[in-house]
């Protein structure tokens, strides 16, 4: 995971018995506001944002999908 999971999610989900899937569909888990940048610009933007005293990561892709319906991908959970 690329940002800091706060210590509350670990106890909602451990006292709920929460399924981690279901953890990113509820909750942000901490990640606050996404922005979707350009691949070449991404890390500007970062960087840009982290001057500006903000914390700020690359979390994810967003790729064109085989499926007929959208659908979002999580990995490392």
């Amino acid at each position: 995971r690329s940002w800091q999971w706060p210590a509350i999610f670990n106890w909602l989900q451990q006292q709920g018995n929460v399924e981690p899937r279901e953890m990113y569909r509820t909750f942000n888990c901490g990640v606050g506001m996404i922005l979707a940048i350009a691949a070449d610009q991404a890390q500007a933007a970062v960087t840009a944002l982290q001057d500006l005293g903000e914390s700020a990561w690359l979390i994810g892709t967003i790729e064109a999908s085989t499926q007929e319906t959208p659908e979002v991908v999580l990995q490392g959970l």
